[in-house]
């Protein structure tokens, strides 16, 4: 117990591989969870070429059994969890689609990621958590979640209206103030994370901050203290609006 165990989903790339990497050089055994084993192997592989202590696990957070054969796999091997977070998402269908014109299709398999997924990893991974001293959650939104942001013609994302997947961030900052509170009274904490506008295959080559920086928010959260936020949403140690 004296060794954290993190498992960081969609790990395989972007920015969670780099939290992987970067959270395994403060000395957290870091499982990185990927859709695809071949590719979790890979970028496991990789890390682990660079010295540090990363595993491969196998997860579709669009699977309850995939989820639930994780969990099991995880308690096997390690019989506690410290750190989840919960990385993976998709960005579908944002090419000039007004709010109306965005098919129930996308919303659906948008949510079944974002939303969904994450909550069914967070369920059944929770009762790892519970064996920490110290559980920590970080939940991967984005300051597209911001409906105050949104409604704020001065804002500076008021015109990038990407509907299904802004509407699915914002649930996912809903869930983390709602299991927040449930966990208050527990070692546990639970936050949001916005990475900020990075260089990934989401974000695109013209964003402004590099992988490493899109990193850090998350590794800021999942090593928080005991005096450490529960319920907050977060960008490089900035609190966001709601």
């Amino acid at each position: 117990m004296s060794e954290k165990i993190a498992l960081v989903t969609g790990g395989n790339k972007g920015i969670g591989f780099e939290t992987a990497r970067q959270l395994a050089r403060t000395g957290v055994h870091v499982i990185i969870g990927s859709r695809d084993r071949k590719k979790g192997v890979e970028a496991s592989l990789k890390l682990q070429g660079e010295g540090l202590a990363v595993e491969a696990l196998a997860i579709d957070v669009n699977s309850q059994a995939s989820i639930a054969e994780a969990a099991r796999e995880v308690e096997k091997k390690h019989g506690h969890l410290d750190i989840l977070i919960n990385n993976a998402g998709v960005l579908i269908d944002a090419q000039d689609k007004k709010p109306s014109e965005q098919t129930l299709d996308t919303w659906r398999k948008t949510f079944d990621t974002n939303v969904f997924g994450l909550v069914a990893t967070t369920q059944a991974f929770l009762p790892l958590l519970k064996k920490s001293s110290a559980g920590r959650i970080v939940n991967l939104s984005s300051i597209l979640g911001s409906n105050t942001l949104h409604a704020d013609p001065a804002s500076p994302i008021y015109d990038f209206k990407v509907p299904a997947y802004n509407v699915s961030k914002a649930a996912v900052n809903a869930w983390t103030v709602q299991l927040a509170y449930e966990l208050k009274d527990s070692k546990i904490k639970v936050n949001a994370a916005h990475p900020g506008h990075v260089k990934t295959d989401m974000g695109g080559e013209a964003a402004p901050m590099e992988i490493v920086d899109g990193a850090k928010t998350s590794v800021q959260l999942a090593l928080i203290g005991d005096n450490g936020p529960n319920g907050a949403y977060v960008h490089l140690g900035d609190t966001l609006p709601w």
